[in-house]
């Protein structure tokens, strides 16, 4: 009888062509089903949270795989992190409930950008934030920012090909962090996001830093539901997949 496996994954998107199964290139799906055929010598399904794109990373992706066995969690978790590249890690494996699901379950999902705000880039993150040497004016996007928290349709900051079947989230958490040696963090926490929705609402905050538009501009951009007046979308070394709330 099948189990319900639950695992949480770490893992660096620099040299991945995103989270999606591919034929040819390289990805965060492929590789750990092909592990987990080596561990059970069957075919494992893999089913992730949500798909994460080329580049980008994660600190606490999640996904659930159902497989017929004896092997405990504890085993599975070993077998994964011994077979495994060593820019994927497996933080926890558990048992779970057979109706468990990693993405329709999920309640909200919380990410992370890392713009690194100085004159000169770094050698060391470079592959992990985006290296903005003019001084961005961090007050008028926290003003921005605030425009976002909340229930609201954000076609403005959803890029093409995006799978929904409506373009509404409840952004529950929207904040910039920052610190002394140059590196912004902004923070988004919502019920859902569309494809490229935080490169394209960070691009647009950091229009608002170099003083390109104001923070009203950046609500009516909001208002406005059309992408074509939104910032181009930010590199995706800067992000970061935080963690997955469920329910």
């Amino acid at each position: 009888m099948d189990k319900n496996f639950k695992i949480t994954i770490e893992y660096d998107g620099t040299d991945f062509h995103g989270w999606q199964r591919q034929k040819e290139d390289r990805s965060i799906q492929g590789k750990i089903e092909k592990v987990l055929e080596i561990i059970t010598t069957k075919k494992i399904s893999l089913t992730g949270s949500g798909r994460t794109d080329a580049g980008v990373h994660a600190l606490g992706q999640s996904a659930n795989f159902k497989c017929d066995t004896e092997l405990t969690p504890e085993t599975f978790m070993k077998g994964l992190n011994r077979l495994l590249p060593h820019d994927i890690v497996i933080l926890s494996c558990e048992r779970v409930k057979d109706d468990f699901h990693a993405r329709f379950n999920t309640k909200s999902k919380v990410y992370n950008y890392r713009i690194l705000n100085q004159p000169l880039p770094s050698a060391i993150l470079r592959k992990y934030v985006w290296h903005i040497s003019k001084e961005l004016h961090v007050g008028a996007m926290r003003t921005a920012i605030e425009h976002i928290k909340g229930k609201h349709d954000f076609s403005a900051f959803e890029g093409s090909g995006s799978p929904r079947s409506h373009s509404i989230r409840n952004m529950i958490k929207a904040q910039i962090a920052d610190n002394k040696e140059g590196l912004l963090v902004v923070e988004l926490e919502a019920d859902g996001f569309l494809r490229f929705m935080v490169r394209n609402i960070v691009s647009t905050l950091v229009n608002v830093g170099l003083g390109k538009i104001s923070p009203d501009d950046f609500n009516k951009i909001l208002l406005s539901k059309d992408r074509k007046h939104a910032g181009a979308t930010a590199p995706p070394q800067g992000l970061f997949l935080i963690k997955v709330i469920y329910e």
